[in-house]
């Protein structure tokens, strides 16, 4: 079911390459959306709210494809538990350290530099105004970055899940091996039940399937989470023979339009409250929800259908590919100036996001790629 590319590049799969722009490209927009959902402020704002609404929800696959992508490259692990762990572990642990690192010193660089404490605020949309510069609690949260990630370092949360995918992966891998079509099946299916329990336990009760004070894994922990990604990128790909164009949009616009429509409403009536938690903001945008699994598979299914001959095209994919992670290590710094530059150019409020969204990406990619074009051996270590 993967297609080679290109006889000048008769390894890459170009469509994969174009789904890992897309999810690259969709994450930096949800980072831009942050200003126009994070605070309660900006939710009162009909306006923002309007238009925060409307793209956060659309944007929701990304983190999903790119999970996705990682089971159809990657299952079955095809090399010692030992090797795979070395090979997949290092390459992101090092960039994981250095930019968590950096994300950490730049509210002091900032006290250092004299400038204002807002500006913080102004590159991390989740950094208070007042958000302190000293030194001191600069290199507590370095301290703790084996552990968590904090409000200047948010993009990090998908490293810490993806190094826990990464361990689990030559297990799972295993059973994949073993498992016969109708199993995969089963597994998905008891996999799209745990969907459901966000808005289950929300609106009904925490205690279900066994949850109680004592006990935190209920009924279908143990088929919960991001792990459904993996196997559903592996079975679309290399279990599903490819339909032709009418069959895939007549399933996947149906599918992406029932998601977004439920992603949308959930989002805009909870936070129709400019007082609603955090928690609850989110509850409509959880990654693992039907919705997003609705509007996941529905994005895979149409890029799956392109394809691209132009050496050109499959020489820019691929460049894309090789800076992913680079990318999105440093977009993060690159949102807050982005939208900087969107102000000057007083773009209006219904398409900031995404012009901001292509601001960020440039110069993230031109920064990246420029590393890797004059100086390799430094850009391996800092950008993966």
């Amino acid at each position: 079911m993967l297609q080679a590319s290109s006889s000048s590049q008769p390894h890459r799969i170009v469509w994969v390459d174009v789904l890992r722009f897309l999810a690259i490209f969709m994450v930096i927009c949800i980072h831009c959306a942050d200003p126009f959902n994070v605070s309660s402020e900006a939710r009162s704002n009909p306006e923002f709210n309007f238009w925060g609404s409307i793209y956060g929800s659309f944007l929701r696959p990304c983190v999903p494809l790119f999970v996705m992508i990682t089971g159809l490259l990657l299952l079955p692990v095809n090399m010692p538990i030992q090797s795979f762990y070395k090979k997949r572990l290092l390459r992101i642990a090092v960039p994981f350290l250095v930019w968590s690192v950096l994300y950490n010193l730049f509210p002091w660089i900032t006290g250092v530099l004299g400038l204002s404490s807002a500006v913080i605020a102004d590159v991390f949309a989740y950094a208070s105004p007042d958000a302190s510069q000293s030194f001191g609690d600069a290199m507590t949260n370095i301290a703790l970055i084996p552990f968590k990630f904090n409000v200047y370092t948010v993009p990090m949360w998908y490293l810490y899940m993806l190094i826990g995918l990464y361990l689990y992966m030559p297990f799972f891998s295993a059973w994949i091996e073993k498992a016969n079509l109708s199993q995969k099946k089963i597994f998905l299916g008891i996999w799209g039940i745990t969907l459901f329990l966000p808005y289950a336990y929300a609106f009904f009760s925490q205690e279900l399937f066994g949850l109680c004070a004592w006990n935190s894994f209920g009924t279908f922990y143990y088929f919960a989470g991001f792990n459904g990604y993996l196997l559903l990128g592996y079975y679309l790909a290399k279990d599903v023979k490819e339909w032709n164009w009418v069959k895939t949009v007549g399933v996947a616009v149906p599918l992406f339009a029932i998601g977004y429509i439920v992603t949308y409403i959930g989002f805009k009536s909870i936070t129709a409250n400019p007082d609603c938690t955090e928690q609850e903001m989110e509850m409509f945008f959880l990654y693992c929800s039907p919705n997003v699994v609705l509007m996941t598979i529905a994005v895979f299914l149409i890029i799956r259908r392109i394809r691209f001959t132009s050496p050109g095209w499959v020489s820019l994919f691929s460049n894309i590919t090789k800076c992913g992670l680079g990318i999105y290590l440093i977009h993060y710094f690159m949102v807050g100036f982005s939208y900087g530059i969107a102000n000057i150019l007083s773009i209006p409020i219904s398409v900031k996001i995404p012009v901001t969204a292509i601001i960020a990406f440039a110069i993230s990619w031109g920064v990246v790629a420029f590393f890797y074009r004059f100086i390799p051996k430094v850009a391996k270590w800092i950008f993966g």
